[in-house]
């Protein structure tokens, strides 16, 4: 019996979707569940399972096809089994032995050669890279190749001991390589140009001392870590005191719907998470009811999910605010950029021990920039300073935020 595998019904923010990878090749044997093809759509990778045993009997669209929402992307014959492989010819025995000599090595580019994303495609497709003429520089063989090469394109051309040796590059010359940007990529710029183009965006910035949440993390680290099974960040600092500023500042905390307002009785923060594929960003939603345990294992288990591709269309739908962490990478000052209809961001940076006066006195301390970029159009400067120094003093004196202060 042919069953239909088709494209999943797509939420309403989502029209289509680009055929990412096949794991299976027409005639593959496929199990029930056994995922066979990955869907890009503009935020997450979709992967589609087969509902049945069977054969993967005919493949209608390609990698690189763009489909819609319950369209027929192939057929599977249920029940049937993969016809078994031809028998190997047996090899000519030669008459009497001979010295053998050492082969010449093939001159084309091994795995250690490949980036992330053309050594995903060789494994996935199960390709042997030097099997494949190299396009990129000095040879290299680029992602497009290994696709290229699993729709039947050229081959590396075999190696012989008689092979001129390898032309070294022009002195000078300049290499390029054309890549289409990804679905992501393609719809971060969009969101990116829709934030500038429609947003009065300004941002204010504000320096936090980290002295008493790096005190209180060695105090009480290690018995969190084990009640809690995760460790005791500095995200879950800024996380609750973010959702206590958001009580009080409910502008920041609000969206704009046209020529409305809308004001969330709720904080669902938006975590920045960076992939290799771009950056995402998860919701942690009602983090006003959350504990930091809780804040802490969502934001693990967000990122375990965003890079291994397996984040749901739901787990980045809404979002009242977000906060994006350029500290990891070691940013000290950056201008963030609002994620609309969203009306502001929190941006972190990297903690330096910097020279400060305290008491009259001058002491080296844990100090790291904060930055608010918000929508002038429903927050006011006034609000929006006032919210910083909000956090800047839940950070800086943390027992305010356990009293809920």
């Amino acid at each position: 019996m042919s069953i239909e595998l088709k494209v999943p019904v797509l939420p309403e923010s989502i029209s289509d979707a680009t055929i990412a990878s096949w794991h299976k090749k027409a005639g593959d044997a496929v199990t029930r569940d056994e995922n066979l093809v990955d869907l890009e759509t503009d935020k997450v990778v979709l992967e589609v399972p087969s509902p049945v045993d069977g054969v993967l009997k005919e493949i209608k669209h390609q990698v690189g096809d763009t489909v819609n929402g319950e369209q027929v992307i192939a057929i599977i014959e249920e029940g049937a089994a993969a016809p078994a492989p031809a028998p190997a010819a047996a090899a000519p025995q030669p008459a009497a032995p001979a010295a053998v000599s050492a082969a010449p090595k093939s001159t084309a580019k091994g795995t250690e050669d490949l980036s992330p994303a053309g050594l995903r495609v060789a494994t996935e497709e199960k390709i042997d890279p030097s099997k494949v003429a190299g396009t990129g520089r000095d040879g290299r063989v680029t992602k497009e190749d290994l696709v290229n090469y699993g729709k039947g394109g050229a081959a590396a051309p075999a190696a012989t001991p008689a092979a001129a040796p390898t032309a070294k590059p022009t002195p000078g010359a300049r290499p390029e390589e054309r890549v289409p940007m990804t679905r992501m990529r393609t719809r971060i710029a969009e969101r990116l140009m829709q934030s500038k183009n429609s947003i009065a965006m300004l941002t204010s910035f504000n320096e936090v001392n980290l002295a008493e949440v790096v005190k209180m993390r060695k105090a009480l680290g290690e018995a969190f870590q084990k009640e809690h099974g995760v460790k005791l960040g500095f995200m879950s600092f800024f996380v609750k005191a973010a959702a206590e500023a958001l009580k009080r500042y409910p502008y920041v905390n609000a969206s704009v719907d046209g020529n409305d307002v809308i004001y969330h009785g709720y904080q669902d923060i938006s975590i920045a998470v960076s992939t290799d594929r771009g950056l995402v960003t998860p919701v942690l939603r009602d983090v006003q009811d959350m504990s930091f345990a809780d804040v802490e294992k969502g934001i693990a288990d967000y990122a375990t999910k965003a890079r291994a591709n397996k984040l749901s269309l739901d787990d980045l739908q809404g979002g009242t605010f977000t906060i994006t962490n350029g500290g990891t990478f070691g940013s000290l000052l950056s201008t963030p950029i609002v994620n609309p209809p969203q009306s502001a961001i929190l941006g972190m940076h990297t903690i330096k021990q910097r020279a400060i006066v305290e008491n009259g006195q001058i002491i080296a301390a844990p100090m790291m920039y904060i930055a608010i970029s918000y929508d002038h159009r429903i927050i006011d400067g006034k609000d929006a300073v006032l919210f910083l120094v909000d956090i800047k003093n839940q950070l800086e004196n943390p027992q305010r935020m356990l009293l809920g202060l």
